[in-house]
C-alpha cells in the first residue's frame, strides 16, 4: 500500500454536522467517521460500514487499500449510537437510523462517483446486502467481510438460529443488564449490548426474506466479493454460502479462510493487529492476498 491515512486528517466533518447526535466532543478519539476523497474526483465510491459494537476504524485498512491503491472515493459512516464517550446502554439504538446513516452516506457520494459500490464487516456487510436489496442505487458491487447473515452457534447453524429469535423477542429487554461499554480497547465498545443485538436481529430476519425473492433461476445479479473465515464463531459461513446459491458464478467471488488459519470474526478486515489490551485482536495473515484478490474482482466492474 502506498499510504496510510491519519484519522485526524480525515475526519468526515459533513457528518457531525447532518447527524447532530454525533459532534468532535461526543465521539471517543478514532472512533469517527471519515472521508478518503479524490480532489480531482473519482468515477468510483465505495460506503465502507464497521460492526456491531465497533467503529469506523475497523475498516479502514481497507479503506485505505480503496482510496490509495484503486483510487475510489471512500466513506465509512458511524452508525447510531456507536463510538459515544457515553453510550448510555445504547438505549435508544434503532435500525431505520442505521439506515438513515447508509441513505446520507451514499446520496453523499453520488454527488462525486458516477459508480458507487459498498460494503462491511459483521453487521456492516449485513447493512450493506439488506441496502443493496432493497432499492438503494448501488450501482457498483457488495464487499462483505465476515458478514453477519446468520449468527454462529450449534450443530447446522441452529443455535445461532435460536439466538436470532430469542433477540427478536421481549426476552432481549429482560436480560439487558446495561453493563458499562466503555474498556481498554479505543476502537470498539467493550461487548456487544443487547440492544444492539436486538437491532441486528431483526435486520438479519429482514435480510432473509430480501434475498428469498432470488433463486438459481432468478439470480442476483449485483457483483459479490465476500471473504469470510470457517474460524468464525460470531457470524455463521453458511449466510454466506447460502447468498452464494442465488448468485451466478460469473459474479461472486468468495475468499474463504480455512478453519487452520484460525483467524477471528473481526480480525478478518485487520491489517495489523490492535494491541496493548485486555483482549488483543490480531491481524489477518491474509490480508495482503485478499486485498490481490479485491483488486482482481474490482477490475472487472
Amino acid at each position: 500500500m502506498s499510504k496510510k491515512s491519519l484519522l485526524s486528517e480525515y475526519i468526515w466533518t459533513d457528518y457531525y454536522d447532518f447527524f447532530d447526535y454525533f459532534s468532535e466532543d461526543t465521539v471517543r478519539p478514532g472512533c469517527s467517521p471519515r472521508c478518503l476523497i479524490h480532489q480531482d474526483g473519482s468515477r468510483h465510491a465505495i460506503i465502507l460500514i464497521h460492526g456491531l459494537s465497533d467503529s469506523p476504524y475497523f475498516v479502514s485498512a481497507i479503506g485505505d487499500f480503496f482510496h490509495f491503491e484503486l483510487k475510489y472515493n471512500v466513506y465509512m459512516p458511524l452508525l447510531h449510537f456507536h463510538g459515544l464517550l457515553e453510550p448510555k446502554g445504547m438505549e435508544g439504538i434503532q435500525l431505520e437510523e442505521w439506515r438513515n446513516n447508509i441513505t446520507y452516506s451514499i446520496e453523499y457520494a453520488q454527488k462525486d462517483s458516477e459508480i458507487v459500490s459498498i460494503g462491511g464487516l459483521s453487521t456492516g456487510g449485513t447493512l450493506s446486502v439488506a441496502t443493496a436489496l432493497s432499492g438503494e442505487k448501488i450501482t457498483g458491487a457488495l464487499y462483505l467481510f465476515s458478514a453477519a447473515l446468520d449468527l454462529a452457534g450449534g450443530l447446522g447453524g441452529t443455535l445461532g438460529e435460536l439466538k436470532e429469535r430469542l433477540l427478536r423477542t421481549f426476552l432481549a429487554d429482560l436480560l439487558d443488564r446495561n453493563k458499562p461499554l466503555i474498556g481498554d480497547n479505543p476502537y470498539r465498545y467493550s461487548h456487544v449490548d443487547l440492544d444492539g443485538a436486538q437491532e441486528l436481529a431483526k435486520l438479519i430476519k429482514q435480510t432473509d426474506e430480501l434475498i428469498k425473492k432470488f433463486s438459481i433461476h432468478n439470480p442476483l445479479k449485483l457483483p459479490i466479493f465476500a471473504a469470510h473465515s470457517e474460524a468464525d464463531t460470531t457470524a455463521s459461513i453458511s449466510g454466506i454460502e447460502k447468498l452464494e446459491r442465488i448468485c451466478s458464478a460469473k459474479t461472486f467471488t468468495f475468499m474463504r479462510f480455512a478453519k487452520e488459519l484460525g483467524i477471528p470474526h473481526a480480525s478478518v478486515v485487520l491489517e495489523e493487529a490492535i494491541s496493548g489490551i485486555e483482549k488483543p485482536e490480531p491481524a489477518n495473515q491474509k490480508f495482503s492476498e485478499m486485498t490481490q484478490k479485491i483488486k482482481d474482482f474490482a477490475k472487472k466492474l
